[in-house]
């Protein structure tokens, strides 16, 4: 059976706490293409599992879930940017949660762009990649260059990139003059998951964190379904330790570059249970009164 919404999210706009949207656009992908069809595939898989989490207890049949569907689709990244900006804004504008659903990674800077006040808000950037070039194949809006837009809205001491172990020299040299904080994957296996996130989540500063996670940020033997599979890379428990650490703070969320015809739907189905990790541990430590 085919399911168009994310499991759970039967609640009203005006209700919700969550807005789940999806952005099928996977234009400035420079590897394989088809993570245009990562958002459904993300909500189809999220109807495996049950509502209630027993880490935590809370039923995600008993919290507002809403989901908007998908954005239009657009034929280039500054058409997808300038009305996805404009589409999550009133998201944020009511108080509401978005969980965003891509998308190739470009799809990224817009949701963070729309937040109404930038200087307040920090971003954990959890990617194999830097993504920090300039411009990638003459387009500034590639997925290759997503954090370095959304330094370039937030400033570099609110982002964090978490899990990177892929970097071109140039990436390299420019941040040095920049000064964007990364942890690599490299560090995590060293030191550890727990120790890592720490030390990455005390960069931000601010009260409140935007998720944005790269699923090859996951090693690809759990995550083979995405367009950059990049091997040694964080395990699944590690990036849902990462969320549950961040979710406090949780402003907003995506995931980003599932390519569903790559596997047999492992990535697409873990995707989904990153998504309600980031709800339930947010609920967690914010039940409602």
């Amino acid at each position: 059976m085919q399911h168009t919404t994310f499991a759970d999210a039967s609640a009203s706009w005006e209700e919700a706490k969550f807005v789940v949207a999806g952005i099928p656009f996977d234009r400035t992908t420079s590897f394989r293409p088809g993570a245009r069809f990562g958002p459904d595939s993300i909500r189809q898989h999220s109807w495996n599992f049950e509502s209630y989490d027993l880490e935590t207890g809370v039923d995600l049949a008993e919290v507002p879930i809403h989901d908007l569907g998908n954005a239009s689709e657009f034929g280039n990244a500054t058409d997808m940017v300038n009305a996805v900006r404009e589409e999550i804004r009133p998201v944020y504008a009511a108080g509401k949660i978005p969980i965003i659903l891509g998308g190739d990674h470009a799809c990224s800077p817009p949701c963070v762009e729309a937040y109404p006040d930038g200087g307040s808000l920090g971003v954990l950037y959890i990617d194999a990649h830097m993504d920090f070039r300039s411009s990638y194949l003459g387009d500034p809006r590639s997925h290759a260059c997503s954090s370095r837009r959304i330094v370039e809205k937030l400033g570099a001491r609110n982002v964090v990139v978490l899990g990177v172990r892929s970097v071109s020299r140039e990436e390299l040299d420019d941040n040095q003059a920049i000064g964007m904080s990364f942890v690599t994957a490299h560090e995590v296996a060293q030191e550890g998951i727990e120790a890592s996130v720490q030390r990455a989540l005390n960069m931000l500063k601010t009260d409140r964190i935007y998720i944005s996670l790269d699923i090859d940020a996951i090693d690809p033997s759990y995550a083979a379904g995405t367009g950059t599979p990049e091997p040694f890379g964080l395990t699944p428990r590690d990036v849902k330790y990462a969320i549950g650490q961040a979710a406090p703070r949780l402003a907003g969320m995506d995931i980003m570059e599932v390519s569903p015809h790559y596997d047999n739907g492992n990535t697409s189905a873990l995707a989904a249970r990153l998504a309600r990790e980031a709800i339930v541990r947010h609920v967690q430590a914010h039940p409602p009164r």
